[in-house]
């Protein structure tokens, strides 16, 4: 699929939709906004607008125009616009919740968190992979690189229409439409279109030729009903700041209420993307400290690139790299690397007061992705040319349907029964390409479409899942509220390989290395999975809370280069992966987790403070394992490697010294260990070892957060500073990455209305403050042992980004 070629649509469901007012909620829930003091344990400058508030159980009650600002509530922490509108204009909202809320790791390797090979977000060493995610409750579903069966929220929403985000630092609420939900949930919500007619514009200018522009138009009210919408369309682009290309991305939101009177409303929502981007080159930690951080693809010096290729293929090392780099770390070195997503997400919502005691809320969504990710690999060789080259392409494609069905009880004796469905149905296909490479130039590039290759191989995948959910909120004394339900969830995928061209291929000269390809159906079950919560305000400032639950996940599935699925990277020549798939079926269990949270905070006008403590159990655990040297000699593997615990605190506290100056501080501590009795086969030596007691990959043990935001008068600055300990990055512990620390600047001034111009705003910002080299985002799956894998990113140096915005 292109963008240029492909005319994007989407069919199939209409639905009428219904849902709670937010006049009912208001009078129906005694713990709505109004009911106790506004705090915000991070956040102290804060704007009359937040449009939900959060149950204990992080819950979403609409409050379309809450007058108090957003705060966190139970096992939850909310970021709302003010905070986000603290960083750079544009920022992911996701690397503004790391930066702000303890627990949280995100990292990267440019400056606004966009690119989506690198992204790598943590939540109390949960990967964004096992949270559930939603958009004004529509599932996003999961996140990687490929967007296999969901969509990030960065190509899902502009980072301006975004009004709060929410995250569950407990098990995630049991209304979350999510099938990877292990150990919490993100849940995002746009803003509406606003009342009075207007429109918004601004436009950033940064480093590496950093461009951004943002428009705006609100209709306002268009009739007495108080029909309404907005559209809205951003352009974000950036050079590489190494390396040859750039990254771009063009956004286009809009939304549509239509107000049913006091009855309810129903909103409708159209959201388009497109990114071409190059890549940065994933690097190993040697790589890394031997070469420097400007280490990066070989575009345009082709000739080097060949030259690279030649020495890979033939187990050499350039004489330049003698005793620096190993042939494997050589083989890393392709020309270029590119992807080009296109999305489309749309949704129908409606919300209505069925009865006094009745409400209801109906979600009708359909999502469709596409894109290319072209790049020369060094393992391939162009039987024409001769050159031991070759460009592989993949065209993926997602197209999601489905639907959320909820209901709200208002019963008597102070319960609130809350029950629902969710259903949806998802195709994911990936067909492969190899093209060759000519001896002066190579085929890989941005703008390549296809046309002259082979199709290599195809995988295809059809998913259907249903989850159920009820849930009771029992309230016997003001500011207490103790809740207890379960949800049942079952997911069914089948597919695996369509096609496979390998010995095609090879006949014609390929030199290819083989894909081992495997076909079946897996189900993910569980019908009862429970859900208790305590959350009690007592004594006006203080808050107590606990949240117990029980989790499941279903299987991942992605195309057979990858790793990370039980389908993909399976068996050898002597041990087919057809075979290694269908005795994998009898011993595969989805992965489960017990999560356990207890927490304390307080809230006063001067000083704010919290302290949790949580413990999860994981069992079922499964672990894409890469063994051996990387290219045509990687052996992968798809684990279960048992048990995992899981130990951490999270300790925050906000001083409010004097007016407008509010100064957080935070500190992370996780404890996750592997729990594995049995030893792992290591390919490189040919021995056995042992992951027990050994911590977990990628997430660090300690974090430390540190933000100073200060208004006076119409000017405004925000300081940022973390500190991430060492990540481990093979699951034996004997390679890691260093910690590191990284800071933000952010200044602004809000010059008010100037002619028919209001709230003119300037903004100034510095990314990595103090231009530390450090590891930012981490992709795919961990090494056994050792230092082949080249899977690091290095973070984006000091980069400076000015932007001016107006409402009109």
């Amino acid at each position: 699929m292109t963008p240029e070629k492909t005319p994007f649509f989407l069919s199939g469901i209409t639905l009428l939709c219904v849902c709670l007012t937010p006049q009912a909620l208001a009078k129906k829930s005694p713990t709505s906004a109004s009911a106790h003091p506004p705090h915000h344990l991070i956040h102290a400058s804060h704007k009359p607008h937040h449009p939900r508030s959060l149950t204990a159980q992080g819950e979403e009650r609409l409050s379309v125009h809450m007058r108090h600002p957003a705060r966190s509530h139970g096992a939850t922490e909310v970021v709302g616009r003010d905070t986000l509108n603290h960083f750079v204009t544009g920022t992911s909202p996701l690397q503004v919740l790391a930066l702000t809320t303890p627990g949280a790791n995100f990292a990267t390797d440019d400056a606004l968190g966009l690119d989506t090979v690198a992204n790598t977000l943590y939540v109390r060493g949960f990967n964004q992979t096992q949270l559930g995610e939603t958009l004004d409750g529509i599932p996003l579903g999961g996140q990687g690189f490929h967007n296999w069966n969901g969509l990030g929220i960065d190509q899902a929403e502009i980072q301006e229409n975004v009004s709060s985000l929410t995250m569950s630092q407990g098990a995630g609420a049991l209304d979350v439409p999510s099938a990877q939900t292990l150990g919490g949930a993100l849940t995002f919500t746009s803003s509406d279109p606003k009342k009075k007619a207007g429109g918004q514009v601004s436009q950033m200018f940064g480093s590496y030729n950093g461009f951004r522009t943002f428009v705006r138009a609100d209709s306002g009210e268009l009739n007495k009903s108080g029909t309404k919408f907005y559209v809205a369309y951003a352009r974000t682009a950036q050079d590489l700041w190494k390396g040859y290309g750039y990254q771009q991305e063009q956004q286009v939101n809009a939304k549509l209420v239509q107000p049913f009177q006091d009855r309810g409303k129903i909103t409708a929502i159209f959201d388009y993307s497109i990114m071409p981007e190059y890549n940065y080159l994933g690097l190993t930690k040697n790589m890394w400290q031997r070469l420097g951080r400007n280490t990066t693809y070989l575009k345009p010096d082709y000739n080097r690139a060949k030259e690279y290729a030649n020495y890979a293929q033939n187990g050499g090392v350039p004489p330049q790299y003698q005793g620096i780099l190993s042939n494997d770390e050589i083989s890393d070195f392709a020309y270029d690397g590119t992807q080009t997503q296109e999305n489309i997400l749309t949704a129908l919502t409606g919300e209505f007061r069925l009865a006094s005691w009745l409400n209801s809320k109906t979600i009708a969504y359909a999502h469709l992705s596409g894109g290319r990710y072209n790049g020369t690999d060094p393992n391939l060789t162009s039987p024409t040319s001769g050159v031991n080259m070759a460009m592989e392409s993949g065209k993926p494609e997602t197209r999601r349907i489905g639907f959320v069905q909820n209901f709200s009880i208002h019963a008597p004796q102070h319960n609130e029964i809350k029950t629902g469905v969710w259903y949806e149905n998802d195709h994911f296909s990936y067909p492969a390409y190899v093209y060759e490479d000519g001896v002066d130039h190579a085929r890989s590039s941005i703008h390549f479409h296809g046309g002259g290759g082979e199709k290599w191989f195809s995988d295809s995948f059809n998913t259907n899942t249903f989850q159920f959910y009820l849930q009771d909120t029992y309230r016997p004394l003001h500011g207490l509220d103790l809740s207890a339900g379960f949800r049942s969830l079952v997911q069914t995928t089948r597919g695996g390989s369509t096609y496979d061209n390998t010995a095609g291929l090879a006949a014609q000269g390929w030199n290819t290395y083989y894909v081992h390809p495997a076909s079946g159906s897996l189900t993910a079950s569980n019908a009862f999975l429970p859900h208790v919560s305590l959350d009690y305000h007592f004594l006006q400032h203080h808050e107590l809370y606990i949240d117990i639950a029980e989790n499941m996940r279903a299987y991942d599935y992605t195309h057979q280069l990858s790793s990370g699925s039980p389908w993909t990277r399976l068996g050898n020549a002597n041990n087919p992966a057809q075979s290694v798939f269908d005795a994998n079926k009898s011993k595969l269990r989805p992965e489960r987790t017990w999560n356990y949270v207890i927490g304390y905070r307080f809230n006063s006008h001067f000083f704010s403070a919290s302290a949790d403590f949580y413990h999860t159990d994981y069992y079922n655990r499964l672990a894409a394992i890469t063994n051996g040297t990387t290219g045509r000699n990687t052996y992968g593997s798809f684990t279960n490697i048992g048990r995992e615990t899981m130990n951490g605190a999270d300790v925050a506290g906000t001083i409010r010294p004097l007016p407008g100056l509010a100064i957080t501080n935070s500190f992370s501590w996780n404890d996750a260990k592997y729990q594995y009795s049995q030893n792992l086969y290591d390919r490189a030596s040919g021995g056995n070892v042992s992951i027990k007691g050994m911590r977990q990959v990628y997430y660090p043990k300690f974090m430390y957060k540190a933000n100073v935001n200060y208004t006076i008068g119409h000017a405004s600055m925000n300081f940022n500073t973390t500190y991430t300990s060492a990540r481990y990055t093979t699951y034996t512990n004997d390679t890691k990455i260093p910690s590191y620390w990284s800071s933000s600047l952010t200044a602004s001034y809000d010059f008010g209305k100037m002619g028919f111009v209001q709230n003119f705003k300037t903004s100034f910002g510095v990314t990595n403050l103090f231009n530390q080299n450090y590891i930012g985002g981490v992709y795919g799956a961990a090494s056994l042992t050792g230092d082949n894998n080249a899977n690091l990113y290095v973070a984006a140096p000091r980069q400076f980004f000015g932007t001016v915005s107006a409402q009109f």
